[in-house]
């Protein structure tokens, strides 16, 4: 299962992709007004909604397309290189998306320059970046026996650092867990993730866990190749998945109970219950788009998650910075655009969480637009 095969188009991926990138708009930018609904909200700490379930997801479908994307043949050196330009290319543009818009405006209205030295290092896309660089020589070397050791020994040694070197009798909570002593011993507050106070979401240590999402989605992609060249039934396909799926969501809910859910520091708990939900939902993706959609010019929803798969990086940044552009347009009495947009328009139109839920979804159809104006011109910018 570990050897180079040929690439091939599955189009359960675009269109899981493709969700993903929606959903994660719709949940980063819900409109001002009101609070939005809890289950489209982060869990403040321990927890599980759905919010929180969409980046994990992300990293998923990053795995799972480099193994449908892997060029055989590709020289080390070759293959090496374009792992490095990655990695390095999608941690710079994140460490620019916070950084951006390197201005901002003083209680005299004027503007002074965003100093570097409180710009945050990690971040969304950064996380990205470390785990899809890591996890891609990893794929490279190791067969899939010793990615699952890996991965195991990634899960459960975070677990032993959180326990072994946080505060004692304080080792997960937010400013007591390991993870972030260490981000401020070595990145320092001032480059932190401003809202944690203490500690970040995105940080260094727990990156380590998150790695895992992307393996998982790698080793899923290469058994549903194996498998579809092997035995060629995708309704079994579908039942092994699911069942996968079902096993590891048991498994995480089971481990909870030892190790608590929680996004914000990435728990091994949280890793195994996303893993498994992602596969159920590539599943359920499979039986819909390519065994219930085969044969069929239309199958609903499928053309509109592609066209957003097919430049997911360059959406989702879109996505962060023009929101950060409309936010810069004051609106008297000196309110950002989009919260204007949030309050007058649609909380006119729907009070309460209904109306923060329709702007982001306008907004997230607004990215859509432009990402639909790059699949009509055959456009994909390689992030």
């Amino acid at each position: 299962m570990s050897e180079a095969m040929k690439p091939v188009r599955f189009r359960a991926l675009d269109v899981f992709r493709g969700l993903t990138i929606a959903v994660m708009i719709v949940v980063n930018t819900m409109g001002a007004g009101a609070t939005p609904f809890a289950i489209l909200q982060h869990a403040p700490w321990f927890g599980f909604t759905v919010a929180d379930v969409v980046f994990p997801s992300f990293l998923f479908a990053v795995g799972n397309a480099m193994s449908f994307a892997m060029k055989p043949g590709m020289s080390e050196r070759d293959y090496l290189l374009k792992v490095a330009r990655r990695t390095a290319l999608i941690f710079l543009l994140g460490y620019l998306m916070y950084w951006f818009p390197f201005f901002h405006r003083l209680a005299d209205g004027s503007w002074a320059f965003n100093p570097i030295g409180e710009t945050r290092i990690m971040g969304v896309l950064q996380r990205i970046a470390l785990c899809f660089g890591i996890a891609a020589l990893a794929c490279r070397y190791l067969s899939w026996r010793w990615l699952l050791v890996l991965s195991l020994g990634l899960l459960f040694g975070y677990w032993g650092i959180l326990m072994a070197f946080g505060q004692p009798g304080a080792q997960l909570t937010p400013l007591g867990n390991a993870a972030a002593m260490l981000d401020r011993a070595i990145l320092g507050l001032p480059h932190m993730y401003a809202k944690g106070h203490g500690y970040d979401p995105e940080g260094l240590l727990s990156t380590m866990p998150a790695i895992v999402n992307v393996i998982a989605g790698f080793l899923a992609g290469q058994y549903i190749r194996w498998f579809l060249k092997q035995e060629g039934d995708k309704t079994m396909l579908v039942r092994r998945l699911a069942v996968a799926g079902v096993a590891l969501c048991a498994a995480g809910l089971l481990w909870s109970l030892a190790f608590p859910l929680a996004k914000r520091i990435w728990t091994s708990s949280f890793v195994t219950l996303t893993v498994g939900i992602d596969l159920i939902v590539i599943a359920l993706l499979i039986a819909y788009v390519e065994i219930w959609g085969q044969g069929r010019k239309r199958v609903p929803g499928m053309r509109f998650c592609e066209i957003f798969g097919r430049n997911p990086l360059a959406i989702y940044l879109f996505s962060e910075l023009f929101v950060v552009v409309l936010q810069l347009i004051r609106v008297p009495p000196d309110t950002g655009l989009y919260d204007w947009i949030g309050v007058r328009v649609f909380q006119t139109l729907a009070p309460g969480p209904v109306g923060t839920l329709l702007c982001a979804i306008a907004y997230m159809l607004t990215c859509w637009l432009l990402a639909w104006a790059l699949d009509r011109k055959n456009v994909i910018i390689k992030i």
